[in-house]
């Protein structure tokens, strides 16, 4: 961040808020010409500051409104073991979120289900076929305090 400025951390902070924002608008807010403003956006991406824009959506409209999070024990710590593991994770659409973590666990994922029933398909059909699992804990969301997609700085 040492090479950020405080008009970068302005832009920055309104993208984040919307990042739909046009240029001209975005400028505007910061008493700045589209020009500069323009040009220091372009600069963030190139630097890779910031490295995608997105629509975030309504879970439940989506029909995803049960959130789990569930902690993953391999039986072996192989490599190629691990990458096959990570392979079959990255392709199940079920899962928005993998994290190698450290502990008791080796991965814990972040599932987006419509419900109970729907979770339980997915770990008797999907979850379940993945080898090398040794041990699942899964956490039930029963409501959700906190989130947000922004850093703050």
């Amino acid at each position: 961040m040492e090479n950020l400025d405080k008009t970068d951390l302005q832009i920055l902070k309104h993208l984040q808020e919307n990042s739909n924002i046009n240029t001209k608008d975005l400028a505007a807010k910061l008493f700045l010409t589209v020009t500069p403003v323009y040009e220091r956006i372009k600069r963030l991406e190139r630097d890779g500051y910031i490295t995608k824009y997105v629509a975030l959506l309504d879970k439940k409209k989506m029909n995803r409104g049960m959130t789990v999070f569930c902690n993953v024990r391999l039986k072996e710590h192989a490599k190629n073991v691990g990458s096959n593991f990570v392979k079959d994770i990255v392709a199940l659409p079920e899962i928005i979120e993998c994290y190698n973590i450290a502990g008791d666990y080796d991965f814990m994922l972040k599932i987006l289900v419509q419900d109970m029933t729907s979770y339980q398909d997915f770990v008797m059909n999907k979850l379940s076929t993945i080898e090398n699992i040794g041990n699942t804990n899964s956490i039930f969301v029963m409501g959700e305090i906190k989130h947000s997609t922004a850093l703050e700085f």
